[in-house]
């Protein structure tokens, strides 16, 4: 089967923005389902594309003839990080776990044939070892639980006429069109920028798994192409055992790439996470193998900032961005009288 609609919730964010342009690249038609927290610019480039369709609305009421004609979905919508998850548990496990098993269970019933969710490699939590796709989760935060109680709902649904594919990503760095600056690699790289300082979170010796966001958006490709007994009922880590790497020593590695002086800036207490993973099976399975490094997407988004490409602007930060999106909604509700400002 020959997959020509797909719809893509949470869209517009991070990885979404990156991940469209490929797909319609491929002769893809898309509809994107987004809140647009952070606005449409994101996709501004792709906007005037006739197989791009914008829909704004959310993962936990979206009406479900939305799905009419779809032939996969790939679920991309959550409260994106950790901190994030913690501005309110409930409403995360609202969105992140319930919205999310909502439009893989609309979706079956819908017609539509693949389902695909974004989850992490977070789940895995603090653990010794190197760990793979059977190794028991350990999930930290209401963001890493969300995602495990997703995953695990979402597979039960598979069958022979509905294929679900659950892909735990590394951390994602690299520039993206709706830019994060709160992710460990791009962070870094703007503290140096800025005021040649480079965050990192206490102790420095917790490891981290990584992928550059293009290589992630290839790796959802490849799961759509791939036949469906390669990846139903399946979970794929996604990222490359090459780019495990602790958190001082990949500070290191960005003074190396950047070739500017700096002073490390301590901050946190020591991080509960760390985790370093097996990225074998889809290498073996799927032939997945990332185009790019750390090195090279520290390089690209230093320049991008050199260029003024990119700014820090308070949306790059989300967990922030949210907590002015929630003080500002609140000072409205305050003065808002009969439906009306002013």
């Amino acid at each position: 089967m020959t997959i020509m609609k797909v719809l893509v919730t949470g869209g517009a964010g991070y990885i979404g923005s990156v991940m469209i342009p490929i797909f319609l690249e491929k002769g893809y038609k898309i509809i994107c389902l987004d809140r647009f927290f952070f606005g449409k610019e994101s996709l501004k480039d792709v906007s005037s594309d006739s197989n791009l369709e914008l829909v704004k609305d959310d993962v936990r009421w979206f009406d479900a003839n939305l799905l009419k004609s779809v032939d996969a979905v790939i679920d991309l919508a959550s409260l994106s990080n950790d901190p994030s998850g913690e501005l309110d548990p409930l409403k995360t496990l609202d969105i992140n776990y319930l919205g999310r098993v909502r439009v893989a269970k609309l979706s079956k019933e819908h017609g539509v044939k693949r389902y695909v969710l974004a989850s992490t490699c977070s789940v895995y939590g603090f653990q010794e070892g190197i760990l793979d796709e059977a190794s028991p989760t350990n999930p930290l935060t209401t963001y890493a639980k969300s995602n495990v109680l997703a995953e695990k709902d979402v597979l039960t649904l598979a069958d022979d006429r509905f294929t679900v594919t659950v892909l735990r990503q590394a951390t994602v760095y690299g520039l993206s069109p709706r830019m994060r600056f709160d992710l460990a690699i791009n962070g870094m790289v703007l503290g140096v920028y800025k005021n040649r300082k480079i965050p990192v979170m206490r102790d420095g010796t917790q490891w981290r798994p990584f992928v550059h966001v293009r290589d992630t958006s290839k790796a959802f490709l490849m799961v759509l192409e791939s036949p469906e007994n390669k990846v139903n009922k399946q979970i794929f880590n996604v990222g490359a055992n090459d780019q495990n790497v602790q958190i001082f020593p990949l500070a290191e590695l960005i003074k190396e790439t950047l070739s500017v002086p700096f002073e490390i800036e301590w901050y946190g207490s020591p991080d509960k996470r760390s985790y370093r993973v097996n990225f074998d099976k889809i290498k073996n399975i799927l032939g997945f193998v990332p185009n790019y490094t750390p090195k090279e997407g520290a390089k690209e988004v230093y320049e991008a900032l050199e260029n003024n490409k990119v700014t820090d602007s308070l949306k790059t930060k989300t967990v922030e961005w949210y907590k002015h999106l929630l003080e500002a909604n609140k000072l409205l509700e305050e003065v808002i009288l009969k439906d009306t400002l002013l």
